[in-house]
């Protein structure tokens, strides 16, 4: 019910989605956005002060103070770390040509290494691991990161200011930090997934074995077989590396490309939640990674760390995750009781986008709605394809130059996703949902459906029409087998 409350007060009808403190420091006001910015954010009747935000606010610009100098110190321990990587790398070659010319100056030497293959995980690791002990003593240890100015988790209720203010630190940080990401739940989800997918990919993909000798290989004055075996060892090197996967796809999360990995990075994270196994896993290990690695987190939720995992789902790797958090993350409560996006959103002359309940009067609204935004496109209504992640389209039956239309069983009534949301919400500015129903436990699914729904277009700043059977506030209170409770 907030979710909905929420898209409608962001409305680009609307003058803010949310009420940060309006008396902030000068020094603090420059550090979260442009002078322009905050003017048009400090006119009267669009911000109110707020203690809370004002609170959370003087946390973000003590973080962002300290950045400028991480940055410089990430980018000179990244060189420090490139020159270390590539001098072990040259060890690590010298030492496997000295094992092949060792090996080679026995006669039967390829004859006795056939039956060692035949178990080729207790012979290789044991090599493996002596190999790197060897390069331990003579490159020594890794070179040490700086330490990381702490992050933030920033939590509170609904509709409090906590997304606002992430977004200003994160526009903050233009110029200042090389590598930055802000994602929404979702959308991170779905990264991780289309990560996860490339690698495992390119590990099943079986090539032929001259393909996968490496170019340094190639050159060297070694017969054949020698360089086979010097090809199995560099690719049971990357299987030892690649075998805990997450740590790979966290290692891939600010690289677009062959982008250079030099600096600090930032990682703005968007209503951080565990909704069932694999978000656990799954955000255990790569934000586990990505804080080890000197990564910086703001992070906001509804909910305290401790509680994130009410549901007691893999305690144990919870338990991992929440150490992490509270160790590399400042706890920072908005303790504000308003919800500003519902308060804007109630007292705004243009709200009427809501239509109910569904009958001729609130038809014949909504139609009009839909044709006045229609017409002042041209009014061509037309049906088209878009793609979605994976591969995957998904018609709209509906739509005319940023504007569609959808009931609301054709987006929530069938097995779509946050891929799917996303999509619609990246092709069209505009949404009309008709046949919005009561909710409740009958169609839990669907009701899931419509809140990640809502949550894609609000992340996306959409203006959203409803036709629906209900108000807002009762619109997740239906009784069939139950009332709707704890969707989030």
């Amino acid at each position: 019910m907030r979710r909905i409350w929420n898209l409608l007060s962001k409305s680009k009808q609307l003058a803010s989605f949310a009420s940060p403190a309006s008396k902030f420091r000068v020094n603090a006001l420059r550090s979260y956005c442009d002078q322009s910015h905050l003017r048009c954010q400090n006119r009267p009747g669009k911000l109110r002060h707020d203690p809370y935000q004002e609170s959370v606010a003087s946390e973000l610009e003590n973080l962002l103070a300290r950045l400028e100098q991480y940055e410089k110190d990430m980018e000179e321990y990244h060189v420090n770390l490139a020159n270390w990587e590539k001098q072990r790398e040259n060890e690590r070659r010298r030492l496997l040509m000295e094992e092949v010319e060792l090996q080679q100056k026995e006669e039967d030497w390829w004859k006795r290494t056939r039956p060692k293959n035949m178990e080729p995980g207790v012979g290789k690791w044991v090599s493996y691991l002596k190999r790197e002990k060897k390069l331990d003593s003579l490159v020594g240890r890794c070179p040490t990161a700086p330490s990381a100015p702490k992050g933030a988790y920033i939590y509170g209720n609904v509709g409090s200011g906590k997304t606002m203010l992430m977004d200003m630190f994160y526009s903050a940080t233009e110029g200042i930090v090389k590598h930055r990401r802000r994602y929404h739940f979702h959308e991170a989800m779905l990264r991780i997934n289309e990560h996860m997918h490339k690698i495992w990919k390119n590990q099943i993909e079986e090539k032929p074995l001259q393909s996968t000798i490496a170019g340094w290989i190639m050159s060297l004055p070694f017969d054949m077989k020698a360089k086979e075996w010097l090809a199995a060892e560099e690719r049971y090197k990357q299987e030892v590396q690649m075998k805990n996967i997450l740590p790979a796809v966290a290692d891939k999360f600010f690289m677009d490309g062959e982008e250079n990995a030099k600096g600090a990075s930032i990682l703005c994270f968007d209503e951080i939640q565990t909704v069932d196994v694999f978000a656990i896993v799954a955000l255990s290990g790569i934000l586990s990674r990505l804080l080890s690695s000197g990564t910086i987190i703001v992070a906001t939720s509804n909910r305290a760390p401790k509680d994130l995992n009410e549901a007691g789902m893999q305690k144990e790797i919870f338990q991992k995750l929440l150490s992490k958090l509270e160790e590399h993350c400042e706890k920072v409560l908005i303790g504000s009781e308003i919800d500003y996006r519902r308060f804007i959103a109630q007292k705004s002359e243009n709200q009427v986008h809501y239509f109910w309940p569904i009958g001729k009067e609130a038809i014949n609204e909504f139609e009009k709605k839909w044709h006045d935004a229609t017409g002042r496109l041209g009014g061509r209504i037309i049906s088209n394809t878009i793609s979605v992640m994976f591969g995957r389209t998904l018609e709209v039956p509906e739509s005319c130059d940023g504007v569609a239309r959808f009931t609301f069983q054709y987006l929530c009534g069938r097995p779509l996703g946050a891929a799917d949301y996303i999509a619609v919400a990246e092709n069209f500015h505009t949404i009309f949902i008709s046949d919005i129903p009561v909710m409740s436990m009958r169609i839990r699914d669907q009701a899931r459906r419509f809140i990640t729904l809502i949550d894609e277009l609000y992340n996306h700043h959409c203006y959203l029409c409803c036709l629906a059977s209900s108000s807002i506030d009762e619109l997740f209170q239906g009784t069939e087998e139950g009332t709707l409770f704890d969707l989030e």
